[in-house]
């Protein structure tokens, strides 16, 4: 009986609907983080009756077939990049982008990785560096005796040395675009590295057209809507029940069928 195997693989869409809504949930304070929604296709259909074809010779076109559909199948998890609420913090090293963009991180294989998480802090070089000691990129050094840091909305990273009445500039942060914010892949830790989907990465100074703008101490808090989520997961929930019953209708059929054959 078809109907077994076909609820099975809505039982399964759902539990994949229910870890993807488990992860929004459990990441719903992680800076940055963008919330994902599962996206369903569904399976081949089996042919019992074509239509557009004669049901006999010289007879009448069958306006109408008969497809049986085999389930359903996760085509895709994908990751929302809308922008999440800003939240003040009182380092003058964090920053939030508002808007589009996306900081870029020197990888240990000395590769290039992305993120929105600007929780940022000085290594002992005095190395701009994110929480999991990434280097920044372009690379900002503070010199040892920084009393104050000032970025701007653009990204320039001025400081004032010791009791010198101005600034002084020590860098310029950039930041990376792509065609396809959706196409990234997420790698943990608050980063996305590129792929052909993404497109390459297009890079920018804050604030040019296209691209969002830096506000100092402050972090972009997490998307995820805790409402939605609990919505969602009630649906993804009443849907596996629905499977369920499906499995067990269709097992009562077949004892049915079994009995009445003896």
């Amino acid at each position: 009986m078809r109907a077994l195997s076909v609820a099975a693989t809505g039982m399964d869409a759902q539990q994949t609907n229910l870890e993807v809504i488990a992860h929004n949930i459990a990441n719903i304070n992680t800076t940055g983080f963008k919330r994902g929604r599962a996206e369903f296709a569904d399976l081949l259909y089996q042919t019992e009756r074509a239509q557009g074809v004669p049901n006999r010779a010289n007879q009448a076109i069958v306006p109408e077939g008969a497809n049986i559909g085999l389930g359903v199948q996760t085509a895709a998890v994908r990751y929302i990049h809308e922008q999440g609420q800003l939240t003040h913090t009182e380092n003058n090293l964090d920053l939030a982008i508002v808007g589009r963009g996306y900081f870029q991180v020197q990888s240990p294989d000395g590769g290039t990785m992305y993120t929105r998480a600007g929780a940022f802090n000085q290594n002992g070089d005095g190395q701009l560096v994110t929480i999991e000691g990434y280097q920044v990129i372009p690379n900002i050094t503070f010199p040892a005796d920084v009393t104050e840091t000032v970025i701007s909305r653009t990204g320039q990273v001025s400081v004032r040395i010791g009791n010198d009445t101005e600034y002084t500039e020590v860098g310029q942060l950039t930041m990376a675009n792509f065609a396809n914010e959706a196409g990234l892949k997420p790698l943990g830790d608050n980063l996305y590295a590129e792929t052909p989907a993404s497109g390459e990465a297009v890079i920018a100074a804050p604030e040019d057209p296209g691209y969002g703008y830096l506000r100092q101490g402050y972090l972009e808090a997490s998307n995820v809507d805790a409402v939605k989520e609990i919505t969602d997961m009630i649906s993804a929930q009443r849907a596996y029940e629905m499977n369920s019953k499906v499995i067990t209708t269709a097992d009562e059929m077949s004892k049915i069928v079994s009995q009445n054959l003896k």
